[in-house]
């Protein structure tokens, strides 16, 4: 019998769209990796690129993403001589320029005092109350540079290595790359904020490789996952016998339509949503946590309850078998009221950034995990005034700091440096590309050989290579 395609595509549409809304749609990106190879990646060695191209230092990544692009010299980098020059006129010149730089400029002093804290005196702003107690693991980068002073194009850049989006999230990339470690849970999962990134969810897509190694986004509020748990009185057995039933029903109706790629998905995705509902309940499932535990990450204060959650999340996820954790907090993009905003911000992530850190460490899982915590761009020294005191600062593509943790990176070492004002990296000045490169190696990936035949040529995260910041690894 005829059937118009154009119905058929529709119909696939509308399954497709039915499957985004819950549980089906991480079930059906795994059903996906399973069809493509016949099998489901059990460990490195079934990974689609092969697994790791020499000894990893680290197995898995949690990529702590401040979105807005956090000061840097008003967390790790402090400039003294901003004293000296706050609130004199600045003409800038020969640097890249928002689009809110215009008008009249001021040198600006940051508002908070900085200590050296750790036996290896790392820099931090007073803010930072937790987070010297781990700071002896902490490597501190300071010679990156950017390319980008908008928010969509940089943050699509420090993600994907693309400013102008479309291309595959790093956690794909390492998805693509390893494979996962636990079948019945996703490779790369994004604990995004209740407001997406700038540029959305193409943040942590799969740009042109297959779709299955896109990251998973769970839900901050509510349950992380729809449709994570049956209704009301139906029980596992009850399950069980449904998909049962419903699987001799399905391939009977499958022996007379072989063809139907479609169908058979739908089958293979039940049946892994069903394998899920325990693993995935299991490990989101905070509750199993003690009151201790808890307490170190902050759930128990309004302050710091929701990124602390996050933070608990990432270690549960990798230390069960997740590969790529991307955890966001927003709203670091301080134009005015600095001290405000920048202060809240830093005392939401302190307790439960220093928390992770500790709770790995403990754990042993800390020298196998890489964390890294960064923004899309760093500030400027300078800025506009408003009302005479609501001073911050401009997006700024020529210095940030970068830190990472764990994995195989050199903690207690502050590497690179900037200028007197901030303004610049002056010193093991890499571009973005060159920490890509750096987190692949880390993870025993290698850029020029992690690559996707696509449009014509092969293609790789750094775009066209980069070089490995040896200075950050131990």
């Amino acid at each position: 019998m005829y059937r118009d395609p154009q119905v058929n595509s529709m119909l696939r549409r509308e399954c497709l769209y039915g499957l985004t809304a819950s549980l089906g749609a991480v079930a059906f990106q795994w059903m996906l990796a399973r069809q493509s190879r016949g099998q489901e990646p059990r460990s490195t060695s079934d990974a689609p690129a092969g697994g790791p191209h020499h000894r990893p230092r680290a197995t898995r990544c949690i990529f702590l993403t401040m979105e807005g692009g956090p000061s840097h010299i008003d967390t790790f980098d402090p400039k003294p001589k901003l004293r000296e020059l706050h609130l004199q006129e600045f003409r800038r010149s020969g640097e890249k320029v928002s689009a809110m730089a215009g008008g009249q400029r001021y040198y600006v002093q940051s508002p908070f005092t900085f200590r050296r804290v750790g036996q290896s005196g790392a820099w931090m702003c007073d803010l930072w109350e937790h987070l010297p107690s781990v700071a002896d693991e902490i490597c501190f980068y300071r010679g990156l540079q950017a390319e980008s002073v908008n928010h969509p194009t940089a943050l699509y850049h420090i993600n994907c290595g693309n400013r102008f989006g479309g291309d595959p999230a790093v956690g794909a990339w390492v998805n693509y790359g390893l494979g996962t470690e636990n079948e019945n849970l996703p490779g790369f999962v994004v604990l995004p904020e209740l407001s997406y990134p700038q540029g959305g969810p193409a943040n942590w897509g799969s740009g042109f490789l297959p779709a299955q190694f896109q990251g998973t986004a769970l839900r901050p509020q509510g349950a992380p996952i729809l449709d994570l748990s049956p209704p009301p009185g139906i029980s596992r057995a009850h399950q069980r016998a449904n998909l049962d039933l419903l699987r001799r029903l399905n391939a009977s109706h499958l022996a007379g339509h072989p063809a139907s790629q479609l169908l058979e998905a739908r089958l293979q995705s039940f049946e892994l949503a069903f394998r899920m509902q325990t693993d995935v309940q299991q490990v989101l499932d905070l509750s199993q946590e003690d009151a201790r535990t808890h307490r170190e990450y902050g759930l128990n204060d309004p302050a710091t309850q929701r990124f602390g959650r996050k933070c608990l999340l990432a270690r549960r996820l990798v230390e069960n078998g997740v590969r790529f954790v991307q955890v966001y907090a927003g709203t670091w993009d301080s134009h005015d009221y600095l001290a405000k905003a920048h202060g809240e911000l830093i005392r939401a992530v302190d307790r439960p950034i220093a928390a992770l850190i500790r709770d790995l460490k403990n754990r042993g899982l800390l020298d196998e995990t890489l964390i890294v915590w960064c923004g899309e761009f760093g500030r400027s020294p300078d800025n506009g005034v408003r009302g005479g005191i609501a001073y911050g600062r401009d997006h700024n593509a020529d210095a940030m700091t970068v830190w990472m943790a764990g994995g195989g990176t050199r903690g207690g070492h502050t590497i690179g440096a900037t200028d007197e004002l901030g303004s610049a990296a002056v010193e093991c000045v890499h571009p973005i590309r060159d920490l890509h490169v750096t987190l692949l190696h880390l993870l025993g990936l290698d850029d020029n050989r992690l690559t996707y035949y696509h449009a014509g040529r092969f293609k790789q995260l750094s775009q066209f290579g980069g070089q490995v910041i040896r200075d950050v690894i131990a």
